[in-house]
């Protein structure tokens, strides 16, 4: 037998399984340095791609936004941010700098967990030139054109309003985006609700493209990049972090080629092959990506690809933050089952986009296909069930379920960080 450890919250669950249970993870770990992560970052900016140097970029500038990541992002702002005010001010000592944090849909960050990611000193320097976006405001955002697919395209005034747009960012695989980072810091980012619910629209959710890992031909990629273009997002340092949280890779220039570079690098240790089972394990790679259930899609879309028919999911998520959204929860828990929920996304035209819908659309395509298991904290009970999931209370728990379903000889996959990997059929 040997041990698996599953993330949760700040902390694993252990699970013993025979020998032979294939268990998928990334091998990020394997770009493990000795160096520290702002070396790593600053040696990327020295060689930006597609683009000149950020200091020369700051050349003549009145001001400049960094849009930054907000506190459901592990992206290690301590490595990045002093490179990026350092170099910008080695260019022009004389430029304003204010900070845009990308809340996308989520609720506004706290002042506690800007100080937990920037830390107190860079905090105090820089917190009355922090602006909080709020995508429900239409008084701080403004229309620049009109997306691919059709919406307007509205973004925050702030970045806007600008000499020059920069963001920082990480990436790992995304659900529907593909990749995390680069466009992303716009669209959703610091977009609109207009113009994220026309982009996250049913159409798109139920596009076969439109999956981890995917970028090519991906509708929401493309509208994406156009939102980020009429932004004039001129740069970004984007970087890759491993299982513990820390900087292992960066990538810093032009916004699309930075980015591209970046996915093609990551792609090599993430890309893992399906293996079909009974029984799926996986997780929402822990704090803080699983503090709510509007995430926990992400992480049982690893577990979509390798569950057999009528398999069993077992996903684990604290939730401590609750839902992470009322609509997300409500537009299940409202309905009578999940196949009325998700025809009724299906049914949804583009314009009249629910907020959340996307989450929920995407959850509902996975549980109404296999049983889902979720472990989350014991206060998040009632919200788990009224996600028309079945709860438990921790892993053994959940197993023994899964167990009691499928048999004593049902396989088992185990996807120990469900957010770290682009599992492929």
């Amino acid at each position: 037998m040997k041990t698996v450890e599953f993330f949760y919250g700040h902390t694993t669950y252990s699970l013993e399984v025979p020998d032979d249970t294939p268990v998928l993870e990334s091998r990020v770990s394997d770009l493990k340095s000795g160096r520290p992560g702002s070396e790593i970052v600053r040696e990327a900016m020295e060689h930006p791609i597609g683009s000149p140097r950020l200091s020369v970029l700051a050349r003549g500038k009145k001001d400049c936004v960094i849009i930054i990541s907000d506190h459901t992002r592990p992206v290690p702002s301590k490595d990045i941010l002093p490179n990026m005010v350092r170099e910008l001010r080695e260019g022009n000592p004389e430029i304003e700098i204010s900070f845009l944090v990308a809340t996308g849909f989520h609720r506004g960050t706290t002042p506690e967990e800007l100080i937990d990611k920037l830390g107190k000193e860079f905090y105090e320097e820089f917190k009355d030139h922090i602006i909080i976006h709020d995508a429900h405001n239409p008084s701080t955002n403004v229309k620049v054109g009109v997306l691919p697919s059709g919406p307007d395209c509205i973004i925050d005034k702030a970045a806007i309003n600008t000499s020059l747009l920069l963001a920082e960012g990480f990436i790992e695989p995304h659900f529907f985006a593909g990749y995390s980072g680069g466009r992303k810091s716009i669209l959703p980012g610091v977009a609109d609700v207009v113009t994220v619910m026309g982009n996250h629209c049913s159409k798109f959710i139920d596009h076969p493209n439109v999956r981890t890992g995917s970028v090519d031909g991906n509708p929401m990629h493309e509208d994406m990049v156009a939102a980020a273009r009429m932004a004039k997002l001129t740069y970004i340092v984007n970087v890759i972090i491993d299982e513990e949280k820390k900087t292992v890779a960066a990538f810093a220039g032009q916004f699309e080629a930075a980015h591209r570079k970046g996915c093609e690098f990551i792609s090599q240790y993430v890309s893992v092959k399906a293996v079909p089972a009974d029984i799926v394990i996986t997780t929402n790679g822990g704090y803080p990506l699983d503090q709510n259930a509007y995430q926990s899609p992400k992480g049982m879309c690893a577990a979509e690809v390798c569950a057999n028919k009528g398999g069993v999911i077992i996903m684990l998520a604290s939730c401590s933050d609750g839902t992470g959204g009322d609509g997300f929860y409500h537009l299940i828990a409202d309905e009578p089952d999940l196949e009325t929920a998700y025809q009724k996304f299906l049914a949804t035209p583009q314009e009249k986009t629910a907020p959340d819908q996307w989450c929920s659309q995407t959850l509902a395509r996975i549980a109404r296909k296999f049983k889902v298991i979720f472990v989350a904290d014991p206060e998040q009970q009632a919200m788990i069930e009224g996600l028309k999931l079945t709860y438990a209370p921790d892993l053994q728990t959940a197993y023994r379920m899964a167990r009691q379903i499928k048999g004593e000889d049902a396989t088992l996959t185990c996807i120990p960080n469900g957010i770290s990997v682009v599992v492929t059929d």
